[in-house]
């Protein structure tokens, strides 16, 4: 099994000194990563944010989860990744995603097209990439992109290319991941462009597993080498988990025993998510956990014992 790994994604702060101070932060309690989500609400916009947080420490990856690949032309973000990574010298985990969210598309006023033309759109987008990061050019005449002699400089420090991440909930994209990616996401399904209650019925542990097994089933001789992400939606470090499991429970529409193996959810005192953390690796194979500001301090006793074992 992997060691465990720890990120915490972000979207904004106060000012520019807050966010160096919460990045320094985030490195100083042992997480391993810094993400930004890529949306138009209010949040920063990640590359910029992404440099300033590894230009003010030392040790800290960073990356979004994930880019949309409709937002840019994949040169471009090629481009901007490149010299990310190799001003970090390394530090970077490019998340790549087809997009889901309906709204952002609505203030982009660009065409919101059915996941299967997004997916194929992002498929061709990173093979491009991959290209520019890999030999330096790319010459690709695709349904969606075409490049000619396309220049991939600067090339990026990591080789061939900054660590992939690819995640979702459907069995097409994870099946993608798990034959093109570096990391591996686990999500619920956002299929209907929004969050809404649908997407409970797709939190819970057998939908979890089957995704697993999708994973497992595409990545054929790859699968030793992939790591398996799951971001924490919901996060509490409490004393009362069976109480709280109890109330939570008729949100998802299930049982209080259901509630508890929802893997987006992480309840207890330090040695219960600890305890909750070892048993979803060995059944999952989760060993690289997500979890949002709010939640990143009293998480980090949790990091502290477990980050790197």
């Amino acid at each position: 099994m992997r060691p465990f790994r720890f990120g915490v994604q972000l979207s904004a702060a106060p000012d520019g000194k807050a966010w160096r101070d919460r990045a320094r932060r985030i490195e100083d309690l042992g997480y391993s990563t810094l993400f930004l989500p890529d949306h138009f609400g209010d949040q920063w916009a990640p590359l910029v944010a992404l440099t300033a947080a590894a230009e003010a420490t030392t040790t800290l990856r960073v990356g979004s989860l994930v880019f949309d690949n409709d937002y840019r032309h994949p040169v471009e973000l090629a481009k901007e990744i490149a010299t990310l990574d190799l001003l970090t010298e390394g530090r970077v985990e490019f998340g790549i995603g087809a997009g889901w969210m309906k709204s952002d598309y609505d203030e982009l006023g660009i065409p919101y097209d059915r996941p299967g033309v997004r997916i194929d759109r992002m498929v061709e987008g990173l093979e491009i990439m991959k290209d520019l990061w890999a030999t330096g050019t790319s010459t690709r005449a695709g349904k969606h992109y075409t490049v000619t002699g396309a220049q991939g400089l600067p090339r990026p420090h990591s080789s061939p290319h900054p660590p992939l991440i690819i995640g979702g909930g459907g069995r097409r994209v994870l099946s993608i991941a798990a034959r093109e990616a570096d990391i591996v996401g686990f999500n619920p399904s956002l299929a209907a462009g929004y969050v809404g209650p649908e997407v409970a019925a797709t939190t819970t542990a057998g939908a979890y597993a089957e995704r697993v097994a999708w994973v497992r089933q595409a990545a054929g001789d790859r699968l030793e080498s992939l790591e398996f992400q799951c971001m924490v939606f919901f996060c509490q470090v409490v004393p009362n988990r069976d109480e709280i499991v109890a109330n939570l429970a008729p949100m998802f529409g299930l049982t209080p025993e259901e509630a508890d193996r929802v893997p987006i959810v992480l309840l207890g005192t330090v040695d219960e998510i600890c305890e909750t953390l070892e048993q979803r690796r060995g059944e999952y194979g989760f060993s690289y956990w997500v979890v949002h500001e709010p939640e990143m301090e009293a998480m980090a006793p949790v990091v502290a014992r477990l980050a790197g074992t």
